[in-house]
């Protein structure tokens, strides 16, 4: 193969490159069209539900764990029903993969929490590399980052793991729920949307300051627990 071909073959392989990173955006619309549909009652719910996994997640884990697995079951066994069947069946299917993962869950809990907390790794350094600004093809090797230190953290020291998910899914929940009010309230919607598209660091800041805070409250309260295990 000469010089002339290789070139060739690098620039056609870059040029697919190119195209790959283009589909890999992050998809902000789409989160925020499932935000903006919540009512005033659904974004209360989010919002009180969030507190208490926020500041309590630590107490009632073991059925955050058993829930978080069921949902991961029920969308995994609707994509295996859609491929299968060719989109027939997916409520069954996704009833035996609810079904399925939340029975390992409880047998594997203490696995089960380590890969929450490196999930939950994994959306804070992909929130810093978007809100970073750098290219958005690659978000997928920040997440990883987190993925792989979040994970190797929550095996070293568990209750690390309980507090990383647990504040994390409450700040989501928070933060969609508040996000959600202000804008069905008529003088900030147009501001609060115009913030979430324009400024990258918005989203990862706002998920941030919940969960550090959830954390350090929750680290607290098991040191002030005598009985707290898994």
């Amino acid at each position: 193969m000469d010089c002339v071909t290789i070139l060739a073959e690098s620039a056609k392989n870059a040029d697919k490159t190119s195209h790959m990173m283009e589909g890999t955006e992050v998809p902000i619309d789409l989160i925020w069209q499932n935000i903006t549909s919540l009512n005033v009652v659904e974004a209360l719910t989010f919002i009180s539900f969030g507190a208490v996994c926020l500041f309590y997640g630590w107490r009632v884990f073991k059925i955050l764990v058993i829930i978080s697995f069921a949902l991961l079951g029920l969308v995994l066994g609707m994509i295996v029903s859609e491929k299968i069947n060719g989109g027939g069946g997916q409520l069954v299917g996704g009833l035996v993969g609810l079904a399925l993962m939340s029975f390992l869950a409880v047998p594997l809990m203490r696995w089960a929490v380590c890969i929450l907390g490196g999930l939950a790794g994994g959306i804070l350094t992909a929130g810093a590399w978007y809100a970073l600004e750098l290219n958005e093809g690659y978000i997928w090797a920040g997440a990883l980052i987190g993925i792989i230190a979040g994970g190797m953290i929550s095996f070293i020291i568990f209750r690390v793991a309980v507090m990383l998910f647990s504040s994390m899914g409450g700040g989501i929940l928070m933060v969609v729920g508040v996000l959600a009010l202000l804008y069905l309230y008529p003088e900030t919607s147009e501001q609060v949307e115009s913030i979430v598209f324009e400024q990258k660091w918005f989203l990862p800041l706002a998920l941030l300051i919940p969960t550090a805070m959830g954390i350090i409250v929750q680290n607290k309260f098991i040191k002030g627990s005598k009985d707290w295990r898994v």
